[in-house]
């Protein structure tokens, strides 16, 4: 699927941000190889290497589907749940 394609089919969903971000990255970890299989494996996109080799996430479209978790764990992530009523709503146009 084209990235236009997944945009598109996300701009269906409604994101409501919850007080504080449902997932961290820890701190030190910003470089660890886990994060850099998450670049890939996000369905939504969320992670981003920049020029210095970190990692960056932009939680903005969470699909809250726990792929990010499984792939670089607890001591790479900090990631829970957002709060009730909070996070990913889904639409099926």
């Amino acid at each position: 699927m084209s990235e236009a394609g997944l945009k598109q089919k996300l701009g269906l969903d409604v994101f409501k941000p919850d007080k504080e971000a449902h997932i961290k990255i820890n701190p030190g970890m910003e470089k660890d190889p886990r994060l850099k299989m998450a670049v890939r494996v996000c369905p939504a996109g969320l992670y981003r290497e920049n020029s210095e080799g970190k990692v960056e996430l932009t939680i903005d479209g969470c699909l809250e589907c726990g792929t990010c978790r499984l792939v670089c764990g607890r001591e790479v992530l900090d990631w829970r749940y957002p709060s009730g009523g909070t996070g990913v709503q889904f639409r099926f146009g």
